[in-house]
């Protein structure tokens, strides 16, 4: 990827950064959509995937596999 400089901008009390439509599109985002911002070793990353979400969802399909026949009882 080129190195892209972004102009931060006052929002209100706060600061923000206009995203170019190419990094949208690369980031497969829109207005409204949230982004978690993560520390790396290498830097800040910003992405659409939220890994708290992620290793909530790995704990909910390992309990589903795991007590799949008392949840079929109980949707019964």
């Amino acid at each position: 990827m080129a190195t892209k400089t972004l102009k931060l901008t006052q929002v209100g009390n706060s600061t923000g950064v206009i995203l170019p439509r190419e990094i949208l599109e690369k980031l497969r985002v829109e207005r409204g959509d949230i982004l978690s911002v993560i520390e790396t070793p290498d830097g800040i990353e910003l992405t659409p995937y939220d890994p708290d979400f992620a290793s909530q969802m790995e704990v909910a399909e390992r309990v589903m596999r795991e007590d799949r026949d008392v949840l079929r009882l109980l949707g019964e």
